[in-house]
């Protein structure tokens, strides 16, 4: 498997790529933003472990770059960073980051989010499509979504979390089981990000994102019906 590391400080970017390929990784690297963006139109990795400080063009441009424009919009990223607000992290969430690490991290603990990463990537094309009454269509194994004849572009965390929804058929999954359902019962996810998340697939699916219910002080379910 190939993953891209975007990181323009050399020591940072050698220290990544060593134990990526001591753990079985290939790897790419790019400096900046435009030779990221020219990396990933070539297509071919299995994950993008994306800095957001860089040259050129800012690992947010980059970010945006492979959710709108590039062959593989729902390509897994990482956002590995310094910057440690919280602001930053619901930015990078909102526009499509699968998971977000803060700079220093342990070597050890990057490669296991890979890892993650990667493996909920690989077993999202098991389970069959999805039809919803009122046009929704999923289907795992190509990661497509549309509605009404549209594609929306969703990121490979909000894929999961509405296929989750939609196919408990009603029923509420409370913020600590979504969790569970896409990342893992062991993963450190808040449950603020996961509020960021159902916002920004709401705002994607538009009209059909009233579908997505808010039950109040527990979380949230896919009904189609009105009310």
């Amino acid at each position: 498997m190939r993953i891209l590391v975007v990181e323009d400080d050399q020591d940072i970017s050698m220290l990544i790529t060593f134990h990526l390929k001591a753990n079985g990784f290939e790897t790419d690297t790019a400096s900046n933003g435009r030779e990221a963006v020219e990396k990933l139109s070539q297509g071919g990795y299995a994950l993008a472990l994306l800095d957001i400080l860089i040259p050129e063009l800012s690992g947010i441009e980059v970010l945006k770059y492979i959710r709108t424009e590039s062959p593989c919009p729902s390509l897994p990223v990482i956002v590995a960073s310094a910057l440690t607000e919280e602001a930053e992290i619901i930015a990078s969430l909102e526009l499509g980051a699968d998971d977000y690490i803060t700079k220093p991290f342990s070597p050890k603990i990057l490669v296991a989010r890979v890892r993650s990463v990667i493996r909920r990537a690989e077993h999202r094309g098991i389970t069959g499509t999805v039809r919803t009454e009122k046009g929704l269509f999923m289907d795992p194994g190509t990661r497509k979504c549309i509605v009404n004849d549209e594609p929306v572009v969703l990121t490979a965390t909000e894929f999961d979390m509405l296929l989750a929804l939609i196919r408990e058929g009603g029923r509420v999954l409370t913020r600590t089981e979504i969790i569970e359902r896409i990342k893992g019962n062991d993963y450190p996810v808040t449950e603020r990000s996961i509020d960021v998340q159902i916002a920004s697939i709401r705002k994607k699916l538009g009209s059909m994102g009233t579908a997505i219910k808010t039950v109040w002080g527990i979380g949230y379910r896919y009904a189609e019906e009105e009310g």
